[in-house]
């Protein structure tokens, strides 16, 4: 077991079934089906459905699922006017921490915590979350609002986004990438979110916490990191040296490693086949090249694997999702999960209030202010 100075790595917080780890094998389930299975079979929405419900949807229910969706897309007018009056350089997750919060006030269920409406509640995250990710692109863009299509949520963000239909390969694409990225046990934000729901407050309120917890680098911001070193690696020639100079230095390279999986990341592995898959039509074919060979430096040399966030930066990039929107993405896809875990914890609530070793001073007394100095 972890000592209590790691960061809680290894200790168990509480009980899930939503999703299972199991790191010394490198596999991944939801509600006790592999991610590769649910990655070739089903759609994001059939897995929202899933984590929410605990069973695939009929053809029925999905097709209620996807009527709801559609039905409760469109932001409310202040909210966006609230994102347009938001300075221009403003990070794209503070935009969306920011919506997610108003959008707590604008909700048909607002005032009420129950279980049913928490339920009706994350319905709408899942299908409003999108739309807010597509609007501030859009916006930081140089474009004005647009009403998102109906349709899959994948396709109909592709859509808002860059204003036309997007081909069924990059549709798919996205799709993949939200369903490899719904839930992933306790991670930080994920934690975030149930300590807060913990408290019997609201929805909203858990997952603006949510949100806050995966703008930070050493959570979802590793993605748009991986960009930034690929933009700087001038030819696949150049990769192998320019990881070394940087491990001399003691430096981090992004997309290695993980807290729970000792061996490869189940979604990195189907992640490296899409970026493969994308690279012949992409912009910069040449990236998927200097990936394999950071990859197999890592793992000589560090005897690290790529995580998810490895090769997810190449797919984006492939196909012209602006890095800014790399970490929003991954929050449209774990609200999914987001939403589950805190209906989970209110179904069997017990506020989570952990004890610290207390490693301070003691025994100490008040010296008079005049003797103070």
């Amino acid at each position: 077991m972890a000592d209590k100075d790691s960061g809680l790595r290894g200790i168990v917080a509480g009980k899930s079934a939503l999703s299972w780890v199991d790191g010394q094998v490198g596999q991944l389930t939801y509600r006790g089906i592999d991610i590769a299975d649910l990655a070739e079979h089903t759609s994001f929405e059939e897995v929202a459905y899933l984590l929410w419900h605990d069973a695939l949807p009929t053809r029925a229910q999905l097709d209620e699922l996807a009527n709801q969706i559609d039905e409760a897309r469109a932001l409310p007018a202040p909210v966006m006017d609230t994102l347009a009056a938001l300075p221009a350089d403003t990070v794209p997750m503070d935009a969306l921490r920011t919506a997610i919060s108003i959008l707590g006030s604008f909700d048909p269920d607002q005032g009420d915590d129950s279980l049913d409406a928490s339920r009706r509640k994350a319905v709408r995250l899942l299908a409003q979350t999108p739309n807010v990710v597509a609007q501030v692109g859009r916006m930081q863009g140089g474009l004005g609002p647009a009403d998102p299509p109906a349709g899959a949520i994948a396709s109909s963000f592709l859509a808002t986004l860059f204003n036309a239909a997007p081909t069924d390969e990059a549709a798919r694409t996205i799709d993949l990438l939200l369903v490899l990225q719904a839930d992933h046990e306790f991670n930080a934000s994920t934690f975030a979110a149930r300590v807060i729901a913990a408290t019997l407050t609201d929805m909203h309120s858990a997952i603006t916490g949510a949100i806050g917890a995966l703008r930070g680098p050493l959570h979802g911001g590793a993605n748009q990191a991986v960009l930034d070193m690929l933009l700087q690696i001038e030819s696949p020639d150049d990769a192998e040296a320019w990881v070394l100079e940087r491990l001399a230095r003691r430096e981090l390279i992004m997309g290695f490693g993980h807290a729970v999986y000792k061996t490869a990341d189940p979604r990195a592995t189907i992640l490296r086949g899409m970026a493969r898959d994308l690279a012949p039509s992409s912009d910069n074919p040449e990236w998927f090249q200097t990936s394999q060979i950071i990859e197999a430096v890592m793992l000589r040399e560090k005897n690290l694997n790529s995580n998810v966030d490895f090769y997810a930066a190449t797919v984006y990039a492939s196909l012209g999702i602006p890095p800014m929107l790399f970490t929003p993405i991954f929050a449209v896809s774990r609200m999914s999960g987001w939403t589950a875990h805190v209906l989970e914890q209110q179904a069997n609530n017990r506020i989570i209030r952990p004890r610290a070793e207390y490693v301070g001073h003691a025994n100490r007394q008040v010296t008079p202010i005049d003797q103070r100095g």
